[in-house]
């Protein structure tokens, strides 16, 4: 018996429930309306149209594929950060609500100020938070920089998918070395980098451990191997009174707070995620 596009969509959503999975209505409508090659605006239209037994199969198959560990969004290479669209691979961390802390930080900085701001946006991975400040900030020009070319083809899939491509683009360069010549100076800079320890990773969930590049989670065994270099190296191209902010994991905001005071920062706070978790460190280069 023909089934309907919503036919499908409530099955898919009690397979995903019935297995203990939260976000089961949102992510039954991300795998049908992929599958389907629609938006969900267009999918909540035609829900009543009849789709084919080979569509049927192939959202049995993500479901499936989503059942045993895979992320929702690398199943259909699509997801949503601080209210813009990104695609993701595997190449690609999932970008966190915790992160959205960086952008509302860095929009809050420039809130009512005239003037082009020039922001440098460092491990930018799936480009997730560089192509929301941009997005944010109109008038903004931001670089992004990742060591990972594929990480960076992703960057410029999600630079042109937001029609970014006259304000933001990327450079691939290593955060644990000197910045490349003629990057030029910024108002302000942002890194989320790799700042899990490496004892701990063998503790995330299966859905990080199995399937996200490990190499945009280890930090080491304190979690600040990319961060210190970050923040005695890249301080170079901060303008004066230019602002660093860096997302850091739980526990760590003294040790970090401390190597930006001895880098020669001032004004050092922190910022608290949902959680209460100190997740975001701000410091602003003094004059030099």
């Amino acid at each position: 018996m023909a089934k309907t596009y919503n036919d499908i969509y409530i099955q898919a959503r009690k397979r995903l429930k019935d297995a203990g999975i939260e976000a089961h209505s949102l992510e039954a409508r991300l795998i049908v309306s992929q599958a389907a090659g629609k938006t969900m605006e267009k999918l909540m239209r035609d829900l009543n149209l009849y789709a084919s037994d080979e569509f049927a199969q192939q959202v049995d198959d993500m479901v499936t594929r989503r059942l045993a560990g895979e992320p929702v969004a690398y199943i259909t290479g699509q997801w949503e950060f601080y209210g813009v669209p990104l695609d993701i691979t595997r190449d690609v961390l999932i970008p966190r609500s915790d992160t959205e802390l960086l952008v509302q930080a860095a929009i809050a900085l420039f809130q009512g100020r005239n003037g082009t701001p020039r922001i440098l946006d460092l491990c930018a991975g799936s480009g997730c938070v560089g192509v929301a400040m941009a997005v944010r900030m109109p008038g903004a020009r931001v670089v992004m920089v990742d060591n990972s070319s594929q990480a960076l083809s992703v960057c410029r899939r999600n630079i042109g998918k937001n029609g970014l491509e006259m304000r933001v683009l990327c450079v691939q360069a290593d955060v644990t070395e000197k910045p490349p010549m003629l990057l030029g100076t910024f108002d302000l800079v942002t890194c989320n980098a790799p700042y899990i320890p490496t004892a701990e990773l063998e503790t995330l969930d299966p859905s990080v451990k199995d399937y996200e590049p490990i190499q945009a989670l280890d930090g080491g065994e304190d979690g600040l191997d990319v961060i210190r270099p970050v923040i005695r190296l890249w301080k170079s191209v901060l303008r004066d009174n230019g602002v660093l902010m860096l997302e850091i994991g739980e526990g760590q905001a003294p040790a970090v707070a401390a190597l930006l005071k001895d880098a020669g920062f001032a004004a050092i706070r922190t910022l608290q995620d949902t959680a209460g978790t100190e997740r975001v460190v701000v410091a602003r280069l003094r004059s030099r």
